[in-house]
């Protein structure tokens, strides 16, 4: 075609067509990826649900704070956390633009507007019938963890229409339906069997009805609470734990190439084959909620058996204890106290620098490896469905 003698390309009517898909495609994305920003989960209040990898205090209030140098690394004090400093469940929480959980049994200093922790170190799925001097395990199991959430609620409830000056530490009504309900929980339900001399095969066979407890109280939160989000963590390798290791000796044949137990790790991952398919059930039974399953074993273990690759060193041995091939003693555990040449002498960090190391105190983790695991979760690489923690309210 030409134009005052110049000849001018008009695009054929295929070639058209292609241009102006494209610009559409284009914009759609480009409107998708807005929306995804717009549309990213609100979640006003976190409650949880656990044991000593999410405890906040529970233990604590109960039983007495952790001694020094629990808590040295970021609260520069004992501050209920079996750790150097922040766990998981902290990371989630100031993710998610939340102050820290209070524990809901600390009466001193709480908040609770922006949710609350019913995890207790120590803690099962199921109801010990020993007690905690006995085995170590805490007496607020999960269902018992179950009755003070539902106490709780209740009770905010009745607080808030009281109209008081209490109300103002509690959460709105509504944060119960659109509140992130996270669970914990397991290990101890795996390690408190094999410490009471029953065998690998035994703690299998008490898995089904473990998990059974385990649902009774997801069901109970979404029947009764009202929580439609749940992020509900698995197990870690319990066999690369030197409380475990030294509690259980094993043969050297059965050691991974990483110094693990192989038949511990295997337990861990038999428990949390059967957790995956009870989420699965559980969303078959609760289509209206969005049920994310987080496999922190794969996230542990992977910073574990690739621990100079990521500037972490001996990622088997305890940074404060005392004594043996892990640095951890079954007697004496970091901030107790043990006697050399007459002298009591506290059992402190033994490593230099808590940031690269991996295991706290032989059973609980560092700060620095709370922070890798969360870097790795929170954008859904190790869940599924594959959603970040921002996007947890989503079903898919």
């Amino acid at each position: 075609m030409e134009y005052g003698g110049r000849k001018t390309l008009v695009p054929k009517p295929s070639l058209l067509f292609l241009q102006i898909t494209i610009i559409i495609l284009l914009s759609n994305q480009s409107l998708i990826l807005n929306a995804t920003v717009i549309t990213k989960c609100h979640f006003p209040a976190i409650f949880n649900f656990g044991d000593s990898n999410s405890d906040t205090g529970g233990l604590s209030a109960a039983f007495g704070q952790p001694s020094p140098p629990n808590g040295d690394t970021f609260f520069h004090r004992p501050a209920g956390r079996y750790s150097d400093g922040r766990l998981l469940i902290d990371f989630i929480a100031r993710r998610l633009g939340l102050p820290y959980l209070s524990a809901y049994l600390d009466a001193l200093g709480s908040n609770f507007t922006q949710g609350a922790n019913f995890a207790t170190g120590g803690s099962t799925i199921r109801p010990q019938n020993t007690t905690r001097h006995q085995s170590g395990l805490s007496p607020f199991s999960l269902n018992v963890q179950s009755y003070q959430f539902n106490d709780f609620r209740l009770r905010t409830r009745i607080i808030r229409k009281a109209d008081g000056v209490f109300k103002e530490l509690l959460p709105k009504t509504e944060s119960f339906s659109q509140g992130l309900y996270t669970f914990d929980i397991g290990q101890n339900d795996l390690t408190g069997g094999l410490f009471l001399n029953l065998s690998i095969d035994q703690v299998k066979a008490s898995v089904p009805d473990i998990l059974g407890q385990f649902k009774t109280v997801v069901k109970d939160v979404h029947d009764n609470g009202g929580g439609r989000s749940f992020w509900i963590h698995n197990t870690g390798p319990i066999g690369c734990l030197p409380y475990v290791m030294v509690h259980l000796p094993i043969r050297a044949v059965q050691m991974d190439k990483n110094g693990c137990a192989r038949p511990f790790n295997e337990l861990a991952r038999f428990f949390n084959r059967q957790l995956k398919k009870l989420v699965g059930q559980l969303r078959e039974e609760l289509p209206e909620a969005a049920i994310t399953y987080v496999d922190i074993y794969k996230a542990r273990y992977t910073l574990i058996s690739q621990a100079s690759k990521y500037g972490f060193r001996q990622p088997l041995r305890a940074c404060c204890g005392h004594g043996g091939k892990y640095n951890y003693n079954t007697h004496v555990g970091c901030g107790g106290k043990v006697k050399n040449k007459g002298k009591e002498i506290l059992v402190g960090k033994s490593c230099e620098d808590p940031s690269v190391m991996i295991i706290w105190d032989g059973i609980h983790y560092t700060e620095a490896a709370n922070k890798w695991v969360f870097d790795r979760i929170v954008n859904g690489s190790f869940s599924d469905p594959p959603v970040s923690l921002q996007m947890a309210c989503r079903m898919k």
